[in-house]
């Protein structure tokens, strides 16, 4: 009697944990916003797909809609490729990897001093860090920071780019 009820509970037992991972698989998409780009005045929306336990690739797009941030940036693309560490499914501490598209405004004086004003694009590859929390729901919260260098307009426009974040979302 003992042995069978002990057979059924790892029975049972194993049927739940792979309904759990089953579950955790078809959670595998995000959508995230950039609470601090907006308080500044910009919007950075951002989604990402995970494809295992400990990885996801995503997307951010940048767009200013403060005219402050516009007189400086027009837009910037970001794909990346992140690799957590957590305990939980895509969750905890991560390294990502990113490519960074941008276009930025450039201001000079001619020889007659006028002032031109030239919109350059440039892309950047970089690396970050960051942490990921998020809750039985769905919800997430989210810090990050990188640094990356432009590869081909860097004696026209800055030299490094920088990411940075405190990002809320939803995991479906």
């Amino acid at each position: 009697m003992k042995n069978a009820i002990l057979i059924s509970f790892l029975i049972l037992s194993i049927f739940f944990t792979n309904a759990q991972e089953k579950d955790e698989i078809n959670n595998a998409n995000e959508v995230k916003i950039n609470g601090l780009y907006l308080v500044l005045g910009a919007v950075e929306v951002t989604y990402e797909r995970l494809l295992n336990e400990e990885s996801g690739v995503g997307v951010s797009v940048f767009l200013p809609i403060d005219d402050e941030i516009n007189d400086d940036i027009d837009y910037y693309i970001s794909p990346y490729y992140r690799m957590y560490f957590g305990k939980k499914y895509a969750s905890g501490f991560f390294v990502e990897g990113f490519g960074l598209l941008s276009s930025i405004k450039e201001y000079t004086f001619d020889s007659f001093g006028n002032f031109n004003e030239e919109s350059v694009t440039d892309f950047a590859l970089g690396i970050g860090v960051g942490g990921k929390w998020i809750t039985k729901r769905g919800f997430l919260a989210e810090l990050n920071f990188g640094v990356g260098r432009n590869l081909f307009n860097g004696d026209s426009i800055d030299d490094y780019v920088g990411k940075l974040g405190i990002t809320l979302g939803y995991r479906f």
